[in-house]
């Protein structure tokens, strides 16, 4: 049995986990999206020019990514820092949410987008990569 102050230096120290954590899958999503994925939409994209009905629906999805990383952004510079509970909620039920979105844009990309211009290895790949 925990007394009071044990009780809330655990709760302390899971509140910290969890932010080093988000804060840590945030900043990696956006290092990857910057890096990787739009530099790949933009080379791809790039072989329609003069095609662009056979583009599809590539450059709507492919300006989503940048809506929805912009958001995540925005919103991620501007979590509070006033407690870490408050920080903690903030991360869960704003900044998530937003990378849910940016996840979901991002595997519509992978589906248009060329295997050979996708900058990491695709859902197939890596399940299957074992059996060739």
């Amino acid at each position: 049995i925990y007394t009071e102050e044990e009780t809330e230096a655990r709760q302390e120290v899971m509140y910290e986990n969890y932010i080093s954590s988000m804060c840590c899958e945030v900043e990696t999503m956006v290092q990857m999206t910057e890096t990787g994925f739009l530099p790949a939409c933009a080379k791809d994209l790039e072989k329609y020019k003069g095609f662009e009905k056979l583009a599809g629906s590539r450059k709507t999805v492919y300006e989503s990514i940048v809506e929805h990383l912009e958001k995540l952004k925005t919103s991620f510079s501007s979590k509070p820092h006033g407690g870490l509970p408050e920080e903690a909620l903030y991360l869960c039920d704003t900044v998530k949410p937003l990378m849910a979105k940016l996840r979901t844009a991002v595997d519509a990309a992978e589906n248009l987008m060329e295997q050979g211009v996708y900058p990491y290895p695709t859902y197939e790949a890596m399940i299957y990569s074992h059996h060739f």
